[in-house]
């Protein structure tokens, strides 16, 4: 028998740095060249998520440590294919494929802001990489940091179709987790 009790997974920093990196990822995404100002503001807002949540991966709570959901390439693969089959074993933190999302997107963020910031310093003459940036060529930079951009946009809809296919397969509504911290404490 199956109790229905719940359990505290994503602790209040994880839910914090989910939330907060949504929105500023959104607002920079939309300002892009029209308001500057705004878009310089978030990215910085990102790269320090960024770092935060670098750092609790190592030493965070149990659910939030790479360790916890950092799985073998082989592993992610067969849950996919587990997925498919509309068999998939539940996880009380990230699944594999969970796991291996949050890493692309993580990196993805990296990298974008780190074009971002090499952008700013090249075209604005301002920024911690101005010195790195002086003798590149802003436009193809800023190509660079737009189709990362893009790229990750096109994660975050595989992101959220993830958690729509993960809900209904284990009648769990993951974006509330997300937001109370908690979810159903038996494993299928």
């Amino acid at each position: 028998m199956q109790t229905q009790s719940r359990i505290k997974v994503w602790d209040p920093l994880v839910r914090v740095f989910h939330w907060t990196l949504v929105t500023a990822f959104a607002i920079a995404f939309v300002t892009e060249d029209d308001f500057l100002s705004l878009h310089v503001l978030v990215g910085y807002t990102i790269v320090g998520l960024l770092a935060v949540r670098l750092v609790w991966g190592l030493v965070g709570t149990r659910y939030a440590r790479f360790t916890n959901f950092v799985y073998r390439p082989a592993t992610v693969k067969g849950y996919l294919k587990d997925v498919a089959r509309f068999r998939a074993r539940r996880y009380l933190g990230h699944n594999p494929a969970g796991g291996a999302m949050v890493i692309a997107l993580l990196l993805m963020l990296v990298l974008t802001s780190f074009t971002g910031l090499l952008t700013y310093g090249a075209e604005e003459r301002a920024g911690p990489l101005v010195a790195m940036a002086a003798s590149l060529n802003g436009h193809w930079l800023e190509e660079i940091h737009e189709f990362l951009a893009n790229a990750t946009l096109a994660l975050v809809v595989l992101h959220v179709a993830g958690v729509i296919i993960a809900s209904l397969q284990h009648r769990e509504n993951l974006v509330a987790s997300m937001v109370n911290g908690l979810k159903r404490k038996e494993v299928e």
